[in-house]
C-alpha cells in the first residue's frame, strides 16, 4: 500500500530584484520533486507582494525552464496558526482551503530569505525548509554577517560599511583598506545584484549610486586581486548532521571581470563552473571546515553556500566571502550541482531538505512556550 503524499508549497518569485531568477529556480526544483512523494502546490509571490496559487502545469509544468504567475491567479494565505491551512479566495466563487504539511521557499533576496517569510511561516506554524529567522536575517545582511564571523575568529575581507547619511569618499575608502581598487555591494542583496568595481573617484561615485538603489546600506570591500572564486554546499538532515560538499570554483569568462549578475545568469559564456575545485586535500579540508563553521557560527539551518576567496598569491590566504541561505536552484547553480559531484542526486536532496524541516518542526513545537 502506497504512502499518502506530503502536500508541499513551492513558494516562487517575490518582490525583489531577484524575482526572475526564483522563477528560474523554482522550475527546476519542481523538476526535482518526486511526484510519487509529494503533492506539489506552486504559490507565486507577484512584485505586488500577493500571493497567487498557481497552476500545477503552469506553462509546461515539469519541462518548464521558468515557473510562472498567471494574471487571474485566485489569491490564498497562510492561516496564523492554523498548521498549514491555507485559504484560497475564489473572487464571488468564496473561499475554499488547502492544507499543507510544508513549504519550500525558493525565494532570492529582501522579502524572501533575509528572515521575513521565515517568520510569517512560524506565525502560521508550518514546517519550512532553510534557515530560520535570525539565520536569514544574519546571513542576508552582509555588514551584520561579516561582524559575527569576524568576532568569531574567522577571516573575512577588510571592509566598511556606509550608509546615505555615513557616506565617505574614495579617497578615505582606500586609506582605510589600503587599495585603490574596490568592491562596492548593497548589504542586503545576492546574485551580484547592485555590485560593481571601482579603482577611480569616478568610478566609486557611479558605483555608489548603483548600489544604494538597492539597499540603504552598502559595503565597500578591498579587493582581493585575481582571488578565486570558491564555493561550498552545506547540508543538515533530519538528524542535525551537518555536512560540507565538494568544492566548486567559479572562473568568470569573457569580459566579466568578476562573477556578476550578467555572467551568471545571462551570458551563457559567462562563467566556467570547475567542479570539483583544483585545490589541495589540505586545501579543500580547510575551506570545508571554515563552511561549516561559518554555518553554525550564524546560525543557519538545512542549506547555505558558503562562498570563499583564495589569494592565488598566497594559496593559504582564505576568506569568507559571503553566504547565502536560499541559494538559486537553476539547472547551473552550483548548490546542487556540488552535491550531485558528491553522489546526492537532486531529487534526493530535496528529500533530505524537507526531512529536516519536518523533523525541526516537530522539535520546536515540542519547546515550552510558558
Amino acid at each position: 500500500m502506497s504512502q499518502p503524499r506530503n502536500r508541499i508549497g513551492l513558494l516562487f518569485g517575490g518582490r525583489s530584484a531577484e524575482h526572475e531568477v526564483s522563477k528560474l529556480s523554482a522550475a527546476n526544483v519542481l523538476r526535482a520533486l518526486d511526484s510519487d512523494r509529494y503533492d506539489i502546490i506552486p504559490i507565486g509571490i507577484g512584485r505586488d507582494g500577493r500571493w497567487l496559487l498557481c497552476d500545477n502545469g503552469n506553462g509546461g509544468g515539469r519541462g518548464a525552464t521558468s515557473l510562472e504567475i498567471p494574471e487571474g491567479s485566485p489569491q490564498v494565505a497562510l492561516l496564523p496558526g492554523g498548521g498549514g491551512e491555507m485559504l484560497v479566495l475564489n473572487g464571488d466563487a468564496g473561499s475554499t482551503t488547502l492544507n499543507l504539511d510544508a513549504i519550500v521557499p525558493v525565494l532570492h533576496g529582501p522579502n524572501g530569505e533575509d528572515g521575513t517569510v521565515q517568520g510569517f511561516l512560524e506565525l502560521a506554524n508550518i514546517p519550512y525548509v532553510g534557515s530560520g529567522v535570525m539565520g536569514s536575517a544574519a546571513s542576508m545582511d552582509k555588514d551584520v554577517a561579516k561582524r559575527l564571523l569576524r568576532d568569531s575568529g574567522l577571516p573575512v575581507v577588510p571592509y566598511l560599511a556606509m550608509t546615505p547619511r555615513t557616506r565617505v569618499d574614495y579617497q578615505t575608502a582606500v586609506d582605510a583598506l589600503g587599495t585603490p581598487d574596490l568592491f562596492l555591494k548593497p548589504a542586503n542583496m545576492g546574485s551580484s545584484v547592485g555590485v560593481s568595481r571601482a579603482s577611480s573617484a569616478e568610478e566609486f561615485d557611479r558605483a555608489c549610486e548603483r548600489a544604494f538603489r538597492y539597499d540603504r546600506k552598502v559595503l565597500v570591500e578591498r579587493s582581493v586581486t585575481g582571488a578565486r572564486e570558491i564555493e561550498c554546499s552545506v547540508l543538515e538532515n533530519a538528524a542535525g548532521e551537518i555536512k560540507a560538499s565538494p568544492l566548486g570554483e567559479i572562473v568568470p569568462a569573457g569580459n566579466h571581470g568578476f562573477y556578476s549578475y550578467d555572467a551568471k545568469y545571462i551570458d551563457a559564456d559567462g562563467a566556467l563552473l570547475r567542479i570539483p575545485a583544483e585545490l589541495t586535500s589540505d586545501q579543500a579540508q580547510r575551506i570545508q571546515e571554515l563552511a561549516v563553521e561559518t554555518f553554525k557560527v550564524l546560525g543557519c539551518e538545512g542549506l547555505a553556500r558558503i562562498d570563499f576567496f583564495v589569494d592565488p598569491e598566497n594559496e593559504s590566504s582564505l576568506f569568507v566571502n559571503e553566504v547565502n541561505t536560499l541559494p538559486g536552484f537553476t539547472a547551473i547553480s552550483m548548490y546542487p550541482k556540488l552535491w550531485e559531484a558528491g553522489g546526492l542526486p537532486q531529487s534526493e536532496l530535496m528529500d533530505v531538505l524537507i526531512g529536516h524541516a519536518i523533523a525541526r518542526h516537530e522539535r520546536r513545537n515540542q519547546l515550552a512556550l510558558v
